[in-house]
């Protein structure tokens, strides 16, 4: 007997009983999104691998650990898209979309890491990428927090994340304050553990985020970045903290905030959970400024910013914040009852034509009227429209509500409209 085939470790099946919920997340983000008139880029989930060893730079972990990487049949090297903001400059560079222009763009698609699967995490996942380039104030900051904070507010959960707010400064700025943290983690090199000896010689500033206890007491007396901090860094950050506070978005500023990837400096943010167990990030992002330049462009202010779907979904379903219409993909089924298929298949085709939005099942294969009664149940329709031959001899449904107390009644095809419509 043959092995049953299964997905992946780590990559997950979505299922009809949970895509409303994620349906629900898409297009709340989607409105959001559309009113700070960002517009939507779709690139390839397959890209060369040289992106993101020069994007995302050869010393973060997602390019020494957790990228999936293949040679296709030329012999190139391919790898599945770890993350979206490469790929986008890619694309922005590729069709010309920076040149002496500003862009507000976001995609929203799988992403692919090799990492151990938890709740939440997983390796294939989904995000939602938001960038903004050919602005280099405080101001396009400003705006893709307020975006966001607007975003918690109308999923419920602003009161369930906190943000955290850091400045990384100029590449400048940040190699004259890695000279100083190295000289001091130096120190204590045998009392860190591994992954930060690791990054000790290779990514200093990662130490800052670590997690491990020990870890976190050293870094607590290591050199700041703020006093290395330029000028014109410091202002911008000041600038932004008062939009901030103007605005009434409460923040905390956390000097050990970095992000995974080299391509970030100047501003960098995270909004943090502690509602799915352990602390969390759902959100994070900051300014690329050198990026595109990196890349091959010409130098280009940008900013931007990823959320995970899956923690999302995971916290509106934790917290009960899911709607319960969500969850009703059905706001009629059919009952045809007798020889009247045709006459009822036509009716059903009318009432879609009349109501482009009405969600109508038909229950194709007939059964008896217990059995498809049944069914129109399970669906979680409001109403069974019933249609025997006395209905379709007198061009009328009987309507029986299944949702709520009301009497069944018989409506010709206006009525059944007028009444759906309400």
């Amino acid at each position: 007997m043959a092995k049953q085939l299964k997905a992946i470790r780590g990559m997950n099946d979505l299922l009809p009983e949970q895509s409303p919920v994620w349906r629900y997340l898409e297009d709340k983000i989607k409105s959001v999104l559309g009113a700070y008139g960002y517009r939507e880029i779709r690139m390839p989930v397959v890209e060369s691998t040289a992106l993101f060893q020069r994007g995302i730079g050869t010393a973060t972990d997602i390019v020494e650990k957790e990228m999936y990487t293949f040679d296709d049949r030329n012999g190139d090297s391919m790898t599945l898209r770890p993350e979206a903001t490469a790929g986008c400059v890619r694309a922005g560079l590729e069709h010309g979309l920076f040149h002496n222009q500003v862009q507000r763009l976001w995609t929203m698609g799988p992403m692919f890491r090799y990492e151990r699967p938890q709740k939440g995490r997983y390796r294939q996942f989904h995000q939602v990428s938001v960038e903004a380039f050919g602005m280099n104030g405080p101001d396009i900051d400003a705006e893709l927090i307020l975006l966001t904070a607007r975003l918690w507010r109308e999923l419920g959960l602003l009161d369930h994340v906190r943000l955290e707010l850091n400045t990384l400064g100029t590449l400048e700025s940040r190699k004259a304050h890695r000279e100083a943290l190295v000289n001091y983690l130096r120190q204590y090199e045998s009392e860190l553990d591994e992954d930060s000896q690791r990054r000790l010689e290779t990514n200093p500033l990662r130490i800052l985020d670590s997690k491990n206890a020990r870890t976190q007491e050293i870094v607590a007396d290591a050199p700041s970045l703020m006093d290395y901090l330029d000028d014109e860094s410091r202002e911008h950050f000041e600038t932004l903290q008062a939009m901030l506070d103007q605005a009434g978005v409460k923040y905390t500023l956390n000097p050990n905030l970095v992000r995974g990837l080299d391509y970030y400096g100047r501003t960098v943010f995270e909004w943090i959970t502690t509602e799915l167990g352990a602390q969390g990030t759902v959100c994070g992002g900051g300014r690329y400024d050198a990026l595109i330049e990196l890349l091959g462009g010409r130098p280009t202010p940008a900013i931007g910013f990823a959320m995970g779907l899956e923690r999302l979904v995971l916290m509106l379903e934790t917290l009960d914040l899911v709607p319960a219409d969500v969850h009703q993909y059905v706001d009629a089924s059919v009952v045809a009852v007798g020889d009247v298929g045709g006459y009822a298949l036509s009716l059903s085709e009318q009432l879609r034509s009349r109501m482009p939005e009405l969600k109508l099942q038909f229950n194709c294969g007939g059964g008896s009227f217990k059995s498809q009664m049944k069914k129109a149940d399970r669906s979680g329709a409001r109403y069974a429209l019933i249609i025997g031959e006395d209905e379709m001899q007198a061009g009328e449904v009987t309507v029986k509500p299944l949702r709520h107390e009301a009497e069944q009644q018989r409506l010709d095809l206006d009525g059944l409209v007028a009444l759906l419509q309400g």
